[in-house]
């Protein structure tokens, strides 16, 4: 990885002050932070969270008042600061760290200048065509450490229908779409070879340009590796050179969908019933001769 001077600008009324670790340790995989600022109106009470770390991570805070209620003036500073941090020449690229819309000119303009624009924020809350300007866009819900699942007692009135279910399923076997498989689809007939295998490297570049929300911890998978191992419309094949580990992956046709299903062994028929023994054969008894009495 290159080591990128970044500049991380916080929009501090749009963004999780609990998340401050993780964003940070997000950020390294990037570039260094050279710049860590955080815009808010500090005397209020909203912000309450960022006042707590902001001096444990060393950001600095930027004052930015409220001249009119209801209207938001952190955006204006922060943008002003963009660009004169932009003018400087000295930055690889920014961390925009919020999930609002009207960023979304900004970091188009950041990149229209060669630099790397990383946005972080919400995403529920957070605008397409934002995600859209940014070269990569986290998610902070994928930031948040894992909380064990709890387990759901089955209802016993549920069980016979999750029975039948799978009877049903048995008899009309139906395979769902992935959600992901035309954009994989459409990264592997992009930069794959005649053979039909792609460069797993490739398919993941091609990805992240074309949807910089794309993540594999979107899916629950920390590497893409690991991901595309799991998605059942894919074939994977790896070799190894010394230390490092060369990965390719091509579509799984329907006739190799067919194919693995003529394979797997047929469930053993029970055996036939065994007919009981016929019963045995009487011998038919010769009529007694009546005795002649003696002259």
């Amino acid at each position: 990885m290159e080591n990128r001077k970044l500049a991380v600008l916080i929009d501090a009324d749009n963004a999780q002050s609990a998340l401050i670790a993780e964003l940070l340790a997000e950020v390294a995989k990037y570039g260094t932070a050279v710049v860590k600022r955080a815009y808010g109106d500090w005397t209020t009470t909203q912000l309450k969270g960022w006042k707590e770390v902001l001096h444990q991570y060393a950001i600095s805070p930027i004052q930015q008042f409220a001249y009119t209620k209801g209207k938001n003036s952190t955006d204006s500073a922060l943008i002003i600061d963009a660009m004169d941090l932009l003018y400087t020449g000295n930055f690889d690229g920014f961390c925009l760290v919020s999930s609002d819309s009207d960023f979304t000119r900004l970091a188009t303009r950041l990149r229209e200048a060669g630099l790397m624009v990383i946005g972080l924020g919400e995403q529920s809350k957070t605008p397409r065509p934002f995600i859209a300007a940014c070269d990569k866009f986290v998610f902070t819900e994928i930031l948040r450490p894992a909380q064990p699942a709890k387990a759901k007692p089955e209802a016993p009135s549920d069980r016979p229908k999750a029975r039948a279910s799978r009877s049903r399923a048995k008899v009309l076997p139906q395979r769902e779409r992935h959600p992901l498989q035309d954009m994989f689809t459409s990264a592997i007939e992009a930069v794959s070879r005649d053979s039909g295998w792609a460069e797993l490297s490739a398919v993941g570049s091609y990805l992240a340009k074309n949807d910089p929300s794309f993540d594999p911890r979107n899916w629950g998978h920390s590497r893409l590796s690991q991901m595309v191992k799991k998605l059942d419309f894919l074939s994977v094949q790896e070799n190894r050179n010394g230390s490092k580990l060369h990965s390719e992956i091509r579509l799984k046709h329907e006739a190799d969908h067919a194919q693995q299903e003529i394979a797997a062994p047929a469930p053993e028929a029970a055996p036939p019933a065994e007919e009981p023994p016929p019963a045995p054969l009487r011998k038919k008894r010769s009529p007694r001769k009546k005795a002649t009495p003696a002259g």
